[in-house]
């Protein structure tokens, strides 16, 4: 079975391309940048919005293709998200029409807007941001277009990711800069928050087993199903890699639109680990 993944260097991308080399897939890595990318997987450097040619048949005509590549995914009002979004929707239409048999994109919490509780996947959405928007709009057009295609289709639905790499532009990715930079405190919130968190390694796991099955379609949560406090698991994070660096507590405010609990509902990973 071969496996392409697009937005290959990013920190997903490429955590994600090494797990899918070691389970022993054809790997395809596509990107405009190899950086981060093991020299072991095949490399296209392609602009998958170029309207390329026989770019399915360039990619080796991959089994399973899983759609990572996204501008601007922490910046959530920057407008490329609606200037891509069309492009998106091009490109994966032309991968299922080309004969892809399995597709999954990353999708995100993001789509729900704000929520208090298990996250399912019959959730009703309304996002707040134009990325939530963007990806909300983006599986609500390929639930469409896929519906009468026969293909394996899996909207990968994601929440907090915990990963010890500088590169990670999540809270995570912060303390690890500053602990490199010497700084002792990190300054936080209350902390009181609790959120779905997952670390890369695992997350990666439920990425390749939701993407090369087909009996457990549509919106699939990739989360660990349980609610963590912030300061909780930044505190275990801490320790787990000996940084010496205190939590300052208090010190932003606790944002109106922040819910106090919100996770994904994981029983659908769950069917695919054990059917």
């Amino acid at each position: 079975m071969k496996i392409a993944i697009t937005g290959a260097n990013g920190y997903i991308g490429s955590a994600l391309i090494k797990r899918c080399i070691e389970k022993g897939y054809s790997t395809v890595a596509v990107d405009l940048d190899n950086k981060y990318i093991d020299n072991r997987a095949e490399y296209l450097n392609i602009n998958i919005f170029d309207n390329n040619e026989n770019l399915f048949d360039r990619m080796g005509c991959p089994d399973v293709l899983i759609h990572l590549a996204w501008r601007k995914g922490f910046i959530h009002n920057d407008i490329a998200h609606l200037e891509d979004l069309d492009k998106h929707y091009k490109f994966l239409t032309s991968m299922i029409d080309s004969g892809v048999k399995y597709l999954s994109v990353m999708g995100s919490m993001h789509e729900i807007g704000y929520y208090e509780g298990a996250i399912e996947p019959n959730t009703p959405c309304n996002p707040m941001s134009l990325y939530g928007i963007a990806k909300n709009a983006l599986r609500q057009a390929l639930e469409c277009y896929v519906a009468e295609k026969g293909i394996a289709f899996h909207w990968l639905r994601a929440f907090y990711i915990v990963g010890e790499d500088e590169r990670s532009s999540s809270v995570f990715g912060k303390l690890i800069r500053s602990a490199n930079e010497g700084k002792k405190e990190f300054p936080l919130n209350s902390g009181k928050n609790k959120y779905d968190f997952i670390s890369i390694d695992e997350l990666c796991e439920q990425i390749i087993a939701a993407s090369v099955q087909d009996n457990v379609n549509g919106i699939i949560n990739v989360c660990s199903g349980m609610p963590v406090a912030l300061g909780e698991r930044i505190e275990q994070f801490i320790s787990d890699n000996n940084l010496d660096m205190k939590l300052k507590y208090g010190v932003f405010p606790d944002r109106p639109y922040d819910s106090p609990i919100v996770y994904g509902d994981n029983t659908r990973i769950k069917e695919i680990f054990n059917p």
